[in-house]
């Protein structure tokens, strides 16, 4: 380090960061000068957290939801084999064969038409504008809806 002389003064400029994010959110220069939401009357914090605790709920209700679905499911098709193999029901295979080919096919034709209907292409629009003017609770909704999924 270089020595200083004894009369030199050093000067700071002092920035508040609060009242600087308030001229100039760093989300509007990403995103569009008209991003703003209704959410940005709330500081950085506040939004993480409300992002954070309804994602982290939201992933506890899918997770404790989808396991009740899974063992549900799981358990009818336990109990469907158990009836085919007692013989209280009989399966015709050449249907079932029949309908899955019939459901490939549909599947192939919607697959060849990758143009999205206008409905679905206004819906897709009104997620992105969402997204873009709630990023930072859509980013603490993401993370807290992943930590209510591994809770």
């Amino acid at each position: 380090m270089a020595a200083r002389g004894a009369g030199a003064e050093d000067s700071f400029n002092v920035l508040d960061l609060a009242e600087y994010t308030k001229k100039q959110p760093w989300w509007r220069k990403v995103f569009a000068p008209s991003s703003g939401s209704s959410a940005e009357k709330y500081n950085v914090a506040t939004q993480l957290l409300i992002g954070g605790v309804t994602g982290w709920c939201t992933g506890f209700i899918f997770q404790k939801v989808g396991k009740l679905a899974a063992t549900a499911v799981g358990g009818g098709f336990f109990l469907l084999q158990i009836a085919n193999h007692t013989g209280y029901i009989k399966v015709d295979w050449k249907l079932v064969e029949w309908d899955m080919n019939k459901a490939k096919q549909q599947l192939k034709f919607h697959s060849n038409d990758n143009k999205m209907s206008p409905e679905m292409k206004s819906r897709v629009g009104k997620v992105i504008v969402f997204l873009k003017k709630n990023v930072i609770v859509t980013g603490g909704f993401a993370g807290g809806f992943l930590l209510g999924m591994a809770s």
